[in-house]
């Protein structure tokens, strides 16, 4: 009986004994090349080659079968086929096994339904005992602070590997090796690499939650295809941030093409994409777009920095490296302040007159005939209340430059002010000298202030993420079924839960038609027709607009009765409504994601919201504080203030609004299952918004 207190996974990383189901005595097979990394990385336990056809197998004694061991490996890995593979990991089961890797493919990944049968067959075997499987589809995992590296990768062959404070888990064998090989070339050591394949069982989400906990960890990388379990992603990433550990996650699949769109309207706006990007920016996770930009910055998460601010200052002997690093900081979201006159003027006091003090300081090339100017401004600089990090463009040296004092001094004045500092050298020559000082250094000016920007917008999520501390994504699964209220019925909902909408009549004929215009007092008003099976009522000719006499209301009501007709649409009524009169048309969406719980959209609004999306997403709670936040950072943010004499939108009355309409999507009690509010017309600062057109779905008991 395996009475070791540690969970499975925790096993996982650090098993203590290891057979091979399918052990083969060629190192370049997938049954033989876990055994040669065990006993070539240093791994301490036994391992047990089982293969009823060989006595030994790599120098070691070979078994016929898992149930002739002389213990219970703690992990065992499952390099044989199809059927076979659920019959190993059927005897791991009886076995007592804590952990499986199965390497074996041609199941989930693939189309075939005897594959995927196979596959949901072994999960339901390993689940039955407690048994933990990664896989199957794996590469296998590799620790190599324990020498446990149960894994057939070709990468730990071609490229030596070193302990060191970077994990890595994919879903992707590839995509786990991958970046393990690019900071291996870079010499940053990797401890863990890990490939969880198909997630049949194990997650890529749930084991980032234990490796997380490794305190020799100083970064994660991640690389997904799917997160099918939030939760314990978010239970990672807590983790995470109560150590400082910052987690960079490449998620595949930014289009959204293939997406599952959610039932509402608003659903194909809020796409699993935009609702991934709302998810790890609460969670304090920074996603990147590449490879490139996974392992870039890598290397300044290493260094212990603990940024405040992300204010940049440049300093460059090129004119034209002190333009192009401007621009790459506003790319990249960092502000260039001028110096402090007094820095200046201490500066002006050591540069040449035609060198350049504000931010970017140009040194110029009189570095060439006093190579000391650049050590010389350095404290001055470091002592400006404006600098919360520092780039260092070295266009051209050489030969009359003092290169060594350059990388020297660069370091010393990264100690001394323990702010973050990177570097850009196209000649090697140079980089190799700043690099022996540990000085981190770009080729240029771009890639060195993109990783710098993503390193400084991380910490700053990191801050927010911890401040706000926002809960799991909610496990409850969206309904079943739904159906669509009529546009009455659905302002009626919305507006009990507390959400200004238009005043309006719903009217049988077309003398209630003409009533309905009295009793709004006349004015303009919209004629609608109402109807619990039509979104887009525009389309079919059912809606008319700015009608300012009961004659011209009783006419729409006839013609937009004809027109469903001929469209073959019943209506529930005419809507006729008041026109609301405000500054902005902006749009209201909620609806339960299936993988992430409540999701709330908003952005601007109308008729073209659909083929010019200016959209955001924002998961619960919904606080108006929170919903603001995320409003103001779309393409119409600048116009939320007023612009050219207009008056500021009452952005406080539409975010009360919106943080109504989640709350009812998030709350199961109200048997709302989505809402789509648009327009929302938002008047002046202090005179609130309206809502003019709403569509509800509800639950369906089955």
């Amino acid at each position: 009986m395996n009475h070791d207190p540690r969970s499975s996974l925790e096993i996982a990383l650090d098993p203590r004994s290891i057979a091979v189901i399918g052990a083969s005595d060629n190192v370049n097979k997938i049954g033989g090349r876990p055994i040669a990394f065990l006993q070539r990385f240093g791994f301490k336990g036994p391992v047990y080659p089982v293969n009823p056809t060989r006595d030994r197998i790599q120098g070691l004694v070979s078994y016929a079968s898992l149930s002739v061991l002389p213990q219970v490996p703690e992990l065992v890995i499952v390099a044989v086929p199809g059927a076979k593979a659920v019959e190993a990991i059927d005897e791991c089961a009886r076995a007592g096994v804590r952990v499986a890797v199965v390497f074996s493919s041609g199941f989930g990944e693939t189309a075939d339904p005897a594959g995927r049968a196979q596959e949901r067959r072994m999960v339901e075997i390993a689940r039955a005992s407690g048994l933990r499987m990664f896989g199957p589809n794996s590469q296998g995992l590799a620790n190599f602070g324990s020498g446990a590296v149960p894994s057939f990768s070709t990468m730990f062959v071609e490229c030596e590997p070193a302990d060191g404070p970077v994990g890595i888990i994919s879903q992707s064998g590839a995509m786990s090796v991958i970046p393990y090989g690019l900071l291996r070339a870079r010499g940053i050591g990797v401890r863990h690499a890990h490939a969880t394949g198909n997630d049949a069982d194990t997650t890529v989400c749930e084991l980032a939650g234990v490796v997380a906990q490794d305190p020799a960890l100083k970064l994660l990388l991640l690389y997904l295809e799917g997160i099918p379990d939030p939760w314990h992603l978010a239970e990672a990433a807590r983790i995470a941030r109560e150590r400082e550990l910052p987690i960079v996650a490449l998620k595949s699949g930014r289009s959204p093409a293939g997406q599952a769109a959610a039932r509402s309207h608003t659903g194909a706006l809020a796409n699993e994409d935009r609702v991934v990007d709302a998810f790890l920016e609460d969670q304090g996770i920074w996603r990147v777009r590449s490879m490139v930009e996974m392992v870039d910055a890598a290397a300044l998460y290493l260094k212990g920095w603990r940024p405040r601010g992300r204010r940049l200052v440049s300093i460059s002997n090129s004119g034209a490296v002190c333009v192009l690093s401007a621009d790459a900081a506003s790319e990249a979201g960092l502000s260039l302040e001028p110096l402090a006159e007094a820095t200046q003027a201490e500066l002006r006091t050591i540069l040449p007159g035609f060198a350049t003090t504000t931010n970017p300081v140009d040194i110029t090339a009189a570095l060439l005939t006093n190579s000391s100017l650049f050590g010389a401004i350095l404290p001055a600089i470091g002592r400006d209340p404006a600098a919360d990090a520092f780039f260092v463009g070295v266009a051209v040296a050489g030969a009359g430059y003092d290169v060594e004092a350059f990388a020297r001094d660069s370091a010393r004045f990264e100690a001394d002010t323990a702010k973050p500092l990177v570097a850009a050298a196209p000649q090697r020559s140079v980089a190799e000298r700043f690099e022996a000082h540990g000085v981190i250094t770009f080729p240029t000016e771009g890639e060195a202030i993109r990783a710098l920007g993503q390193f400084l917008s991380h910490a700053e999520r990191l801050r927010t993420a911890c401040a706000q501390d926002n809960p799991a994504p909610d496990r409850r699964a969206p309904p079943a079924s739904t159906r669509m209220l009529d546009e009455a019925r659905s302002l009626a909902l919305v507006g009990a839960a507390g959400v200004p909408v238009v005043a309006h009549h719903l009217c049988a004929d077309a003398t209630e038609a003409r009533a309905a215009f009295a009793a709004l007092g006349g004015g303009r008003v919209v004629v609608k027709g109402c109807s619990a099976k039509i979104v887009h009522k525009s389309e079919l000719g059912i809606v008319k607009v700015g009608l300012e006499s009961a004659d011209a209301v009783h006419s729409a009501h006839d013609e937009i009765v004809a027109a469903a007709a001929r469209a073959g649409v019943a209506l529930d009524g005419v809507v006729v409504a008041r026109m609301a009169r405000g500054l902005r048309e902006l749009m209201v969406g909620a609806h339960r994601d299936p993988v992430f719980g409540p999701v709330l959209v908003i952005g601007d609004g109308g008729r073209y919201v659909e083929v010019m999306p200016d959209v955001a997403t924002v998961l619960a709670p919904f606080t108006p504080a929170r919903i603001e936040r995320v409003l103001r950072r779309l393409r119409i943010a600048p116009l939320l203030d007023g612009v050219r004499g207009e008056p500021p939108l009452d952005v406080a009355a539409f975010c009360r609004v919106a943080a109504a309409i989640g709350a009812l999507v998030a709350d199961r009690t109200s048997g709302v299952a989505s809402i789509d509010a648009n327009p929302v017309i938002v008047g002046p600062r202090g005179e609130g918004c309206v809502a003019v057109d709403a569509v509800v779905w509800i639950e369906v008991a089955l």
